[in-house]
């Protein structure tokens, strides 16, 4: 009998490239997403006509629950702070039995590891603080409970180890990620594509403090790759994946450091002719909230470094796509052409 798996997140950037490497390796899994509305189910019908579908959202309780308890796995790709939904979830999945447990893969996100930054306020400024998933897993998993994500972290680590003969979970938590979706939805991330936006609006490079803050980096389809071995390693029996109270996964191909992207940014703008010069302007923390967008400070001033050991040694997982640098130049294109600084084929056509 083919497993049945739930996917939450799946028009969204994440959780959209995820269901598209799994139904790529797996065209055979009974899958079912949870959409919000007809149109996001006509985006997902549309590419995948085997794809089952439920209508609500991260609200609808009683419906996670009841989903969750008929899936084998549940792959949660959808909001990463709704600590409603996830108890929902949790609950679902452990009203399975014990000969029958379920798996839980819930996304988070490397953001938990910014709360000291946030706490000091010592944005743009360099930290040699590296965070890895095997041997400080007891540290990744204990971090304080007022670091970002952290509170739906505690609900998913909490259910794996006082739950685990009937739920057993893992967590995937992604730094910053670049690259062009596969999924039927939002196919664009955030922080590169947004730190590109505002160069071309602003005809200026940006970087936050002395630009020194350092995060790791990720292509959304070595992500899917983590995603897509978890999956087989439940569908497995467990496999040869940690579950449970350490089953905490990073994925990472490195790191970066926001005030050189930045200049990869405006430099890359300035030789593709949307910018006359690769000019950087510094802003503080509070000017960047206020002139670019909330949270701005913390999206590009603050550290977030990460080593993915776990998925390497137990998974044979491996980043294989191009790194974030070498991304950069389609990043500026795709980013022009949204704001109508490239014109597209018919418009070039009728001069």
């Amino acid at each position: 009998m083919a497993p049945k798996i739930f996917v939450l997140g799946a028009t969204g950037y994440i959780g959209g490239d995820a269901l598209y490497a799994l139904v790529q390796a797996h065209s055979d899994y009974d899958i079912t997403c949870l959409v919000r509305s007809s149109d996001k189910g006509a985006q997902i019908a549309s590419q995948y006509s085997n794809v089952k579908l439920v209508y609500g959202d991260l609200e609808n309780v009683d419906l996670l629950e009841r989903e969750a308890q008929k899936a084998d796995i549940v792959l949660n790709c959808a909001h990463a702070d709704h600590e409603n939904g996830a108890k929902a979830l949790v609950k679902g999945v452990a009203a399975r039995s014990q000969e029958q447990p379920g798996y839980l893969i819930h996304t988070s996100g490397t953001g938990i590891l910014t709360f000291a930054d946030v706490e000091h306020k010592t944005f743009g400024e360099a930290s040699a603080k590296v965070y890895d998933d095997w041997e400080g897993i007891g540290e990744v998993t204990s971090l304080p409970d007022y670091a970002s994500h952290r509170n739906v972290d505690k609900v998913i680590l909490a259910a794996g180890t006082e739950k685990g003969s009937r739920v057993r979970t893992a967590i995937v938590c992604p730094p910053t990620i670049y690259g062009q979706g596969r999924g039927s939805g939002n196919q664009r991330s955030i922080q590169v594509p947004e730190l590109s936006r505002f160069t071309l609006e602003r005809k200026k490079g940006i970087q936050i403090g002395a630009g020194r803050s350092y995060w790791s980096t990720i292509h959304v389809q070595d992500l899917s790759r983590c995603y897509l071995a978890l999956v087989e390693a439940a569908v497995d029996q467990g496999g040869n994946a940690t579950w449970g109270n350490e089953g905490y996964y990073f994925t990472e191909n490195g790191h970066h450091i926001w005030g050189e992207t930045a200049k990869i940014v405006a430099s890359t703008a300035k030789d593709q002719g949307f910018l006359t010069s690769d000019e950087i302007v510094t802003m503080s923390s509070d000017e960047a909230n206020q002139q670019l967008m909330p949270y701005a400070s913390y999206m590009w001033g603050t550290n977030s470094r990460c080593k993915a050991i776990r998925a390497r040694k137990l998974l044979g997982w491996s980043p294989k796509e191009r790194s974030m640098n070498e991304d950069i130049p389609e990043t500026v294109r795709i980013e022009a052409k949204r704001l109508g600084l490239v014109q597209g084929h018919a418009a070039q056509v009728a001069g």
